[in-house]
């Protein structure tokens, strides 16, 4: 009747690192994004900029 004797706190701990490491992979698939996504994106982040920009009623003179 001698089972394996188990520290609960290092299981928990153990426990609860697999679930955040689990929870950190997830949010890097979702929000993750490569280089080149990220200069894609900011590329059409200027041309936006200067899209506006270029319909303003009055110049911007500061």
């Amino acid at each position: 009747m001698s089972g394996e004797v188990v520290n609960l706190r290092r299981f928990r701990k153990a426990k609860s690192r697999a679930g955040k490491d689990e929870q950190a992979a997830e949010n890097r698939r979702r929000h993750g994004l490569t280089k080149t996504q990220r200069e894609v994106e900011q590329a059409q982040r200027t041309q936006a900029d200067r899209h506006i920009e270029g319909h303003r009623r009055e110049p911007d003179d500061t």
